[in-house]
């Protein structure tokens, strides 16, 4: 399993920060989304830090699709942005390159 380690928590941030972005979603969305105390990044990151230590890299990509999937399956915001033939593509793609690198 990848360890958490400050270079990941930093790729981790720019990933999010970078898909926020082009799901027209912003920090609150995502906090909403996972429950988390605040919207700034740090408590964002303790939840999916928790996310990971208990599940490990493949439960952290499917809890990620599992918000977008709960973004795309509620209602549609103005800003909503992204490929509307595909709109799980990204993190799908992501999760199966986990699952092939760490089989269980």
């Amino acid at each position: 399993m990848a360890a958490w380690t400050p270079e990941f928590e930093a790729e981790l941030t720019s990933f999010l920060k970078d898909w926020l972005k082009q799901q027209g979603r912003t920090q609150a969305d995502l906090r909403r989304s996972l429950r988390a105390i605040s919207t700034r990044m740090p408590a964002i990151l303790e939840v999916l830090q928790r996310e990971h230590r208990n599940n490990g890299l493949a439960g952290l990509a499917s809890k990620l699709c599992a918000v977008e999937a709960e973004w795309h399956g509620g209602l549609s915001t103005s800003a909503e942005a992204g490929d509307a033939s595909d709109p799980f593509g990204q993190l799908d793609m992501l999760l199966q390159e986990i699952r092939e690198d760490c089989p269980d």
